[in-house]
Order: C-alpha cells, then sequence, then structure tokens
C-alpha cells in the first residue's frame, strides 16, 4: 500500500514502488481494437522497416504521402472503397458478435493475468462515451455501446486484472494540430482522468508519446496525481511511454515491442527494473487480413517466448487483434488456447516467480520461487546437469505422476529424464522440473 505522496517530478515518482501482482501475473493479453479493424489490411512489404504492417495505422499510411507504403494503401484503399473518407469506417464498425463473456473466458483459459485494451488508438475514437470525443466514440457512432466498460465488467467477473490503452496523442485531431498544449488541457488529461476514475483500471498503458516531451504532456502533473488522489492509487501500473524523453527510464514497468527495446531496457533488465514485451501473434497489433499461416507464430513459439521473458524477469503482453464484427480470428482463439494448455501444467513454474540466472544452453531457462529453482527445457533431454547447487530436497516433473531419478556429486545435480510415452507426456514444447529446496 502506497503511503506516500509523491511530487509531479520524476525524482519522486520514480520512488513510487510497483504493486507486486504485476510481477506476479507475468502474462496479459493486448488487444487492439477500433475503426481499423474494418478494413483490417496492411502491407506485407515491410518497405518502411519496422512496423509497416500495423493495420491499426491504416489511416495514417492513406495520408502519409512520404512514405514508400502510402502507395500500397492508397490503391486499396480505392479499389474497396472508393476512396470514402476513413471516418466512414464508423458505420461499419458494428460489433455485432462482440459477447465480453465469452472474450473473458477465451482470455481466462488462455491462463492470461491481465488485459489491456484501446481504450483510444491514434485515430481518437474512443470505446467508452467519452465527452472529449463526443460524436466520435462507440457509445455515439458504430456498435452504441460501451466497449470498456463491457468487457472490464466480463473480465472482473473472472479475478482478471484490466487495464487500458490510450494514445496521448491523435493524428488528425485540429486542436492537437494547432496548439498541443490546448489539447493536452481540454482534452487529453480530462479524458485520462474520466477513464481511470470511472473504469478504474489496474494498468494505464500510454502510447504515441513520441510527438512531445513529458513536459508538454505534462506527465509528471499527470502521475503525481494518479499515484496520490485516484481510486486506484495504491494497485495501478503504468509503463514508459510518457514522452520522447521517458521509454526506458520512467514507469511502473519498462516497455519492449517485438524484441525492440534498445540499450537502455537491457541495462534496466540487468538491474532488476520491472519489464514487459508486447507484441502480436503475427506482424500487426490489428487484425490484418492480409497476413498468411506463415506470418503467425506458432503455439510452440509463443509457449518458448513466455519462458524466454519470465526468466529474464519480464512479463509477455500477448495481442490479438479482434474483427469488426467483435469475434476473435480463430487462429487467435487457438494459439492462446495452447498457451493455456501448457500453462495449466506448468503455471507453477511462472506466475508469482522471479528471474533465477541465465543458463548458458540456449534450450535451459530458470525461474525460482522461495527455496524451489525450476528449470525450463525446451528441447527433451535425458540428462541434464546443475551447477553450484548446495541441496537438493528431491526433483519431480510438473504434471508428471512418476519419479524422477536425481542425484548430486561435488555441487552438480544430474537430472535423469523419466520415461516418457504418447500416454504420459505432461505436455507439449516444454518442460519443467522442479528441484526442491536447492535456493536453501
Amino acid at each position: 500500500m502506497a503511503l506516500a505522496q509523491y511530487e509531479p517530478k520524476w525524482e519522486s515518482l520514480d520512488k513510487r514502488p510497483t504493486p507486486t501482482w504485476f510481477e506476479d501475473a507475468k502474462f496479459g493479453i493486448f488487444i487492439h481494437w477500433g475503426l481499423y479493424a474494418v478494413p483490417s489490411w496492411a502491407t506485407r512489404s515491410n518497405a518502411d522497416g519496422f512496423g509497416s504492417g500495423y493495420s491499426e495505422w491504416y489511416w495514417q499510411r492513406l495520408e502519409a504521402t512520404n512514405l514508400k507504403i502510402h502507395k500500397e494503401f492508397k490503391e486499396f484503399h480505392e479499389k474497396n472503397y472508393s476512396g470514402r473518407p476513413y471516418q466512414d469506417f464508423a458505420k461499419d464498425f458494428k460489433a455485432e458478435l462482440f459477447n465480453p463473456d465469452k472474450w473473458a473466458d477465451i482470455f481466462d483459459k488462455a491462463g492470461a493475468k491481465y488485459v489491456v485494451l484501446t481504450s483510444k488508438h491514434h485515430e481518437g475514437y474512443t470505446l467508452w462515451p467519452s465527452k472529449e470525443s463526443w460524436n466520435w466514440n462507440s457509445v455515439d457512432l458504430g456498435p452504441k455501446r460501451d466497449i470498456v466498460g463491457d468487457l472490464a465488467k466480463s473480465v472482473k467477473a473472472r479475478n482478471l486484472r484490466m487495464g487500458y490503452y490510450y494514445s496521448l496523442y491523435e493524428w488528425f485531431n485540429p486542436v492537437y494540430k494547432k496548439s498541443p498544449d490546448q489539447y493536452v488541457a481540454e482534452r487529453m488529461l480530462p479524458q485520462m482522468k474520466d477513464l481511470v476514475t470511472t473504469y478504474k483500471p489496474d494498468v494505464l498503458w500510454t502510447d504515441g508519446e513520441w510527438d512531445q516531451s513529458a513536459k508538454t504532456w505534462r506527465s509528471e502533473e499527470f502521475l503525481a496525481w494518479l499515484f496520490n488522489e485516484s481510486p486506484v492509487k495504491n494497485s495501478i501500473v503504468v509503463n514508459d511511454r510518457w514522452g520522447n524523453d521517458t521509454r526506458s527510464e520512467h514507469g511502473s514497468f519498462l516497455t519492449s515491442e517485438y524484441g525492440h527495446g534498445g540499450e537502455n531496457l537491457n541495462n534496466a533488465i540487468k538491474n532488476n527494473r520491472p519489464w514487459e514485451e508486447n507484441r502480436g501473434i503475427g506482424d500487426s497489433f490489428g487484425y490484418n487480413r492480409n497476413e498468411n499461416l506463415e506470418d503467425y507464430n506458432t503455439g510452440k513459439q509463443l509457449v518458448h517466448q513466455l519462458i524466454d521473458i519470465v526468466s529474464r524477469g519480464g512479463n509477455l503482453l500477448l495481442n490479438i487483434g479482434p474483427a469488426a464484427d467483435g469475434s476473435i480470428p480463430v487462429i487467435m482463439q487457438q494459439r492462446l488456447a495452447e498457451i493455456g494448455g501448457w500453462l495449466k501444467v506448468n503455471g507453477e513454474a511462472i506466475y508469482g516467480s522471479r528471474k533465477y540466472k541465465p543458463s548458458e544452453d540456449k534450450s535451459i531457462f530458470y525461474t525460482k520461487k522461495g527455496e524451489d529453482l525450476y528449470v525450463f527445457t525446451t528441447d527433451w533431454k535425458d540428462q541434464i546437469k546443475l551447477n553450484d547447487l548446495k541441496s537438493f530436497e528431491g526433483v519431480e516433473m510438473l504434471g508428471f505422476s512418476g519419479k524422477v531419478k536425481a542425484e548430486m556429486k561435488k555441487g552438480v545435480l544430474n537430472i535423469t529424464a523419466p520415461t516418457i510415452n504418447p500416454g504420459n507426456i505432461p505436455c507439449d514444447y516444454a518442460w519443467v522440473y522442479k528441484v526442491k529446496g536447492a535456493l536453501k
């Protein structure tokens, strides 16, 4: 519980401890959903490098004539939508199949512990009835429902944490383009405070920060309010995207995106700062109908990424992009179900764990919890040797009921894999040994 009063400056705000629930959670679901789900298209050419295949940037790519990929977006839009303005997509964003209870059930069965929904992306359209976005939100226009509120109710009913992504800037907002200061004062700050006070999120995940400094966004002022006065002052966590001078420096946790984080993030990880990797199952956050099967990670790849990230002390925020009708594409559901199946067996080694040390073997990973050490192997091995252990009280394989042979000689623990057949193998993709009492 935070008892301290935080001043609106980084040296004070940075002293607030990150609520432990976040580091315990390890796995969350990101949801990118907005008007961009209507065209649900982006180029696969990657002509402009990192992020060019993000379908949620559809409107910006249409207007950005300086980009190599502008021509492809323009041609697609002219051919399929006769050049109509992007704003018209609101009529087709109907969400008629949106079932928040079904969504929450999918997330719960995936083994996620928190959910982060795009309350507002860079297009400025909000998924709640924000008065600052009058006639440009999901209640006034489109689905005619409070998506933020409806999903929060279903997610929290399953004892999952609910959070919101919020874009600080808006590409084509005339007030922002004319006067960022006026935009911040009249739209952004009141809107964020409304989001927090109305829906009481556990995560506030900002983005679009790169356009201005934290001073222009008045981020320190807002965060002091969030940590001192808001209804979620003791439980909320925030990321590091609060200005073009804050990433990998400030926030409850630091972020990487599709593995891109930079030297500052790596240094922060070494210093045990909480962090989170966010990525899509494919190459886009918003649903991209232009992606093919080979663009999607397999269940095995995603489980291996989760293990790697958690072994380095991080969380994985894995994104899904629902269709405009509110359905979650079946391939995304299938990938989440695979992760959930693996976590059902091995979650003990993931949730609430902390990093131990890196392994020289690229297929061996470690976590620790209390006095126990967990050893993950992403390749089946007949023998595993662990050095520098002073004690152990037995070894078991998670999900396997038989005995595991292990013996200690001169500080080296030798684990012999049990005899497994298709009928008793506990899971696919990776296996976990629990070394009891190894860290006494």
